[in-house]
Formats: structure tokens, sequence, C-alpha cells
């Protein structure tokens, strides 16, 4: 189960949890299918540090694999670079629910509506690369500032309250804050503004109110 359900029992909040990709078993290869090449390292029982390493720090993989590896080498006690931006998520609750925007450095988007309608680009999308890369470079100011949580993941914010997450190299980090008073904010109000911009164009390619995977 994941640990926070902001959309109730569907399946937007199984794909919430792995926006953050702070938890491994949560990537495990599904019984019967045949593992990826970086699941088959990860969850090895005889894991390869250095093997791990070349995956954690190889730009061509999946940004949330990379994350996955990153952790892997944390917990095992490797030393990992710091503040390396992969993925940024804007959670925004409202009136009937949660809108959540993640961009990753691979280009990736996902947007879980709050109605639990979701729409994934798990490539980079050349109409939304414009988007995309403001994001992470508002997004990287803030990393440069601010470490990482070291505590469970907590729930989604509240009404009237922004949250800002960021997936890192040397771990989760977030900022958060009144909707008003981030926006108004040296840094996060450019992140929130770049998002917003990203959020419209994702909006304006996918059917509103339908689930998109590209």
């Amino acid at each position: 189960m994941p640990l926070h359900a902001p959309y109730g029992d569907r399946p937007a909040s199984a794909i919430y949890h792995l926006l953050f990709a702070d938890d491994l078993s949560a990537f495990a290869p599904h019984a019967g299918a045949a593992p990826a090449p970086w699941q088959q390292l990860l969850f090895a029982p005889d894991a390869d540090a250095a093997a791990i390493r070349a995956l954690a720090c190889d730009a061509a993989q999946e940004s949330r694999v990379r994350a996955l590896a990153f952790g892997w080498l944390r917990e095992h006690g490797e030393a990992v670079p710091a503040k390396e931006l992969l993925g940024v998520i804007v959670e925004v609750p409202l009136e009937d629910g949660l809108d959540t925007l993640a961009a990753y450095a691979d280009g990736a988007v996902r947007y879980l509506n709050h109605s639990g309608a979701m729409t994934i680009f798990d490539s980079a999308l050349p109409a939304l690369a414009p988007h995309v890369q403001p994001v992470l470079v508002a997004a990287q100011a803030i990393v440069d500032r601010i470490g990482p949580w070291d505590q469970p993941r907590l729930p989604p914010p509240a009404a009237g309250r922004i949250r800002l997450s960021f997936v890192v190299s040397d771990g989760l980090c977030f900022g958060e804050g009144p909707a008003g008073a981030l926006a108004a904010d040296g840094l996060a109000g450019p992140l929130i503004r770049d998002a917003t911009a990203l959020l419209q164009a994702v909006v304006a390619i996918a059917a509103p109110g339908k689930d998109t995977a590209r």
C-alpha cells in the first residue's frame, strides 16, 4: 500500500507514491514478469555497489531509476554526490482534491488531476521540453540552498498551502508554505510560475478528463 493515498483507492494514489522514488520496494518486479536490468541490479541478493553506482550516475537512465539507485547507495553507507536534481513535484490542494505535477531531469512529466485522472509522459516530449527546463532550473536554485529531509515523507499539504518536493541525489528535499507567501517568494515564486506554465502546456496536449500515457 502507498505511504499516503490522497486519491483514495484509485490507481492515482499508487502513481502518486511512485513520483517521489523514495520507496525501492514499490518498484519491485511484478510476480511472473521478467525484471528490467535495473531491477536485477537493485533487487539482487548480492547487489554490486559499483554497478549500482554506475546506474545512479548514468544520465541516460530514467531519473526515478537513478534516484532509487542513489537511495540504495545511501542506505548501504556509500557516498553519493550532493544536490544533483533528478525531479521536482508540486502539490496544490484544491477544494475537491489534490493537483500534483511532477517533472524530471530526463524530460518525463506526470500530472495527477484532483479528480484522479492522470496524464503521463514517461519520455521527453519536444512540445514540453521548453517548459520542463525552466522548472528544473528554478528547482535547482532552491535545492542549492536546502538539505534533504531525514524523516518519513509527510502527508499531502493542507488546504491553502503548496508543497515543493525535490528528488535529489542525496535524498528527498521539500519546502512548503501558504500559497500566497510561496508565490511571492524570490526562490519559490519562479518555480511556481514555471510549473504553472508547464501544467498549462500539459493540459493543452492531453484530452481533458482522460488518462494519457506516452
